[in-house]
């Protein structure tokens, strides 16, 4: 089992920056890859970026050059630093990760960014 926490959501301006953490716990080192995924409303879940365990990264089109995912192996902590924010970036941000021999993914609770005008 993998226990995901998420944080640092909230509310900014566009143009402004967050930074999103995502904590694991429990089996945290089966994980092979940990992906960031967004939800707004009325529209389907997408992924944003991901790590792979050795450090690989991708993007969404919508965020490459703006958005930086990068991984803390000795917190367990995976990061989305999100730069120049625009309206359309406004979602609830989930953090997935998984399981390296089962393939299974885990989820966490969400965090809510919102940019305004």
């Amino acid at each position: 089992q993998v226990q995901l926490v998420e944080s640092g959501g909230g509310l900014v301006q566009a143009g402004g920056s967050l930074r999103l953490s995502c904590a694991a716990s429990g089996s945290s080192s089966r994980i092979s890859r940990m992906e960031w995924y967004r939800q707004a409303p009325g529209k389907q879940r997408e992924l944003v970026a991901q790590i792979l365990s050795i450090g690989i990264t991708h993007y969404a089109d919508s965020v490459k050059g703006r958005f930086t995912i990068s991984l803390d192996n000795a917190k367990n902590t995976v990061y989305l630093q999100m730069n120049s924010l625009k309206q359309e970036d406004t979602a609830v941000y989930y953090c997935n990760a998984i399981h390296l021999l089962t393939a299974r993914q885990y989820w966490g609770q969400g965090t809510q960014v919102t940019v305004s005008s």
